[in-house]
């Protein structure tokens, strides 16, 4: 494949030619990375092979798009050519725009050592690579396979980082100036400040949001920083092969069931296409699964479902503006929702981006900001 034109072309999409990540951009085959990926479909999330098709897979490997290369436990490297398996997404290779965001929130300079967190691919480390030098990152996964790929895919292209098998929710093989995690945490590992060195950085996405934070160590072992103003979402971190299950269950009752009802002023809203919204409410209530819908009379529909039993119904009638709401289990999580949004109406914004950032040694973290504080 005469892949350089195409790495030029996505180079001048994510950054510009005075970029320091112009070069590893353009020098950095992302093909050899994903020779297989899923796609969605109406079945679920079929197999596309790569070498069969130079020009669709140098169109897909060089667009700033995320690539599923795992659905549930099954790898796309594992399947054949027009497969379709259902389950969650368990690992990608990110849109490359995102990935370089996330390094240059690194503030990555030379001689700094740098730990890429979560090997996915391996993009990332090639390209922190091509920037660093091999010596200065370590990457890891929890994936054994991953790590497996990934190690030979950099060593075809003459990188050779140090690649670890490890979980991130253990502690970290060494001691880094950056620590740069392309995989989302409830809550910033106690751990991962311990491998931070004197006046480190870190930066991370909070599971289940869009924000980005970014902290320096500080003299007591903890760290401060702040939410930045761009926003990523993130997979959460996993422990074995697959996400827990999809409340299923939950969302039949959610769909029947009359609970409680109540009529809401406001029309139904994607909560996960409003960033700030869904960050407030992954804050205040996390690990809501959220769905949307509509209704065979062209109504929109939501649910919001919690493992904890609560659930939300929510419809918005065609040509309508308020939404009657049904609520049951033990929390009301329609009514939280409300709350934020009510806020968002009175101020304008909501305070999570551009919150200051303080993150205790032991990993208690707080966002504050305008007189507004959480505590992860």
């Amino acid at each position: 494949m005469n892949w350089q034109p195409y790495a030029v072309g996505l180079a001048a999409h994510v950054t510009h030619p005075g970029s320091p990540w112009w070069g590893p951009l353009t020098t950095t085959p992302r093909h050899v990375f994903v020779k297989r990926w899923f796609t969605p479909g109406a079945g679920g999330w079929q197999s596309v092979d790569g070498p069969s098709d130079e020009a669709a897979w140098a169109k897909a490997a060089y667009a700033d798009t995320t690539l599923v290369t795992r659905v549930g436990p099954v790898h796309a490297d594992h399947t054949e050519p027009g497969q379709t398996f259902t389950g969650r997404p368990t690992s990608s290779s990110t849109l490359p725009s995102l990935v370089v965001s996330m390094l240059e929130h690194g503030r990555l300079t030379p001689g700094v050592r740098l730990l890429d967190l979560a090997t996915g691919s391996g993009y990332s480390a090639a390209l922190a690579c091509q920037l660093l030098g091999d010596d200065l990152v370590t990457t890891l996964d929890v994936d054994p396979y991953l790590t497996w790929a990934a190690t030979d895919r950099l060593d075809r292209i003459g990188r050779h980082p140090k690649v670890i098998t490890t979980d991130a929710g253990r502690e970290l093989p060494g001691t880094f100036d950056r620590i740069v995690s392309m995989v989302s945490m409830p809550r910033i590992p106690a751990h991962w400040l311990k491998a931070l060195a004197p006046g480190g950085r870190l930066v991370t996405t909070i599971a289940g949001t869009g924000l980005i934070i970014t902290a320096d160590k500080t003299d007591d072992g903890g760290a401060t920083g702040r939410v930045e103003w761009d926003r990523a979402s993130f997979m959460t971190t996993r422990t074995g092969e697959d996400y827990p299950p999809a409340l299923n269950p939950l969302f039949a009752t959610a769909g029947t069931d009359e609970g409680e009802v109540t009529v809401s002023p406001f029309p139904v809203l994607d909560v996960m296409q409003a960033w700030e919204v869904w960050s407030m409410l992954s804050l205040l209530a996390p690990g809501i699964e959220h769905r949307v819908g509509t209704g065979d009379d062209g109504s929109r529909m939501t649910w919001m479902l919690h493992p904890d039993g609560s659930w939300a119904r929510a419809r918005t009638e065609q040509g309508e503006r308020t939404t009657t709401v049904h609520q049951g289990g033990p929390r009301r999580l329609y009514d939280i929702l409300e709350q934020i949004r009510w806020r968002w109406l009175k101020h304008g914004e909501l305070p999570v981006y551009g919150a200051r950032v303080t993150i205790t040694p032991d990993g208690e973290t707080t966002l504050s900001r305008g007189g507004w504080s959480t505590t992860l």
